[in-house]
């Protein structure tokens, strides 16, 4: 391991201390009226109110740990050192991640900690630190890394943002991995209760663009910058899919890359929608990956038969938030 990463030295000059004093200032005073979503709830988070999101102020981690089942260009041979988020603004019903999306799971932890946490995971090897879900906690997010890491960050999140809070995170993250889950309003309001998605994920990706630029990759193929959309089949909704594509192709091509993904598992509330409680067939996948082909989008990723499995959704237990 490069000998620059050995010791603790990923804090700034005020130490730990005056990064916890700081980051209650800032979040107290953008927490008052929480505007930081799409869903503009004005509600209070330093005062306990709960918006869309379902969490107070501070950051709240259910699980840190290297993470081998992103796309190679993130994980690597080593791993992603993945910091998963409790809570999300989006609210899909059918999320494999529903435990902490939704049901909040996790230990609320201060900015100071959350700096740690990431340099914990950079001497264990990770070749990133990958902030999933993190976007209605942005303002702790930046406070954790006021000073530089010695790895790309990667903000992997719904694509259900607004512009003005992507653009703060410019000199900050290097990598942007955002779902583009609808381009139809119908399923983004029946399973998303997010009529607008599609308008606000292009506007999202947009401004990740301007902030990240092209795509750039070391020597050994992983991601150092840039943008990587990602998409999810849905079973029934090949038509949803397809749009997703022909919106990437016209707007992206070139600028950004592209995974497509069959990982589809009826969990959560999807029992509850017909046309998604069931798996993906590879029957629908491989159609899908047959349009994008044709659609010339041959910069990303295709997933192989077997994504379904819930093996690629890690325990949410805690590992590595806790000091000790």
């Amino acid at each position: 391991m490069d000998s620059s990463l050995s010791g603790q030295a990923f804090y700034g000059a005020n130490g730990l201390a005056g990064l916890a004093s700081e980051a209650r200032y800032a979040i107290l005073a953008c927490m008052d009226r929480c505007v930081l979503c799409p869903r503009r709830c004005n509600v209070d988070r330093a005062a306990g109110e709960r918006g869309a999101c379902g969490v107070g102020m501070w950051p709240v981690v259910a699980r840190a740990a290297l993470h081998h089942w992103e796309e190679p260009c993130i994980s690597g041979a080593r791993g992603s050192g993945a910091i998963f988020f409790a809570g999300c603004a989006l609210g899909c019903v059918y999320c494999q991640n529903y435990p902490i999306s939704a049901a909040n799971f996790g230990r609320e932890v201060s900015p100071a900690r959350l700096r740690a946490i990431m340099g914990e995971l950079v001497l264990q090897g990770a070749h990133n630190i990958n902030l999933v879900t993190p976007g209605h906690f942005v303002d702790a997010v930046l406070l954790a890394l006021e000073e530089p890491l010695p790895v790309p960050v990667v903000w992997n999140s719904s694509g259900y943002e607004l512009p003005e809070a992507i653009f703060r995170l410019r000199g900050a993250v290097q990598v942007f991995l955002p779902d583009w889950k609808y381009a139809l309003p119908g399923p983004a309001k029946l399973y998303s209760n997010a009529a607008d998605y599609p308008a606000r994920v292009v506007d999202a990706i947009e401004a990740m663009i301007k902030v990240a630029g092209s795509p750039a990759f070391d020597r050994h193929g992983l991601m150092t910058g840039g943008v990587l959309v990602r998409h999810l089949v849905l079973p029934g909704h090949l038509d949803n899919s397809r749009a997703v594509i022909d919106g990437f192709a016209a707007r992206f091509k070139g600028r950004a890359m592209f995974s497509l993904m069959g990982q589809y598992a009826p969990i959560a509330a999807a029992a509850k929608y017909p046309l998604i409680a069931r798996k993906l067939a590879r029957c629908e996948y491989l159609r899908v990956a047959e349009y994008l082909y044709n659609c010339g989008i041959d910069e990303g990723y295709v997933q192989d038969a077997g994504a379904d499995d819930l093996a690629f959704t890690p325990p949410f237990d805690l590992t590595g938030v806790e000091e000790g």
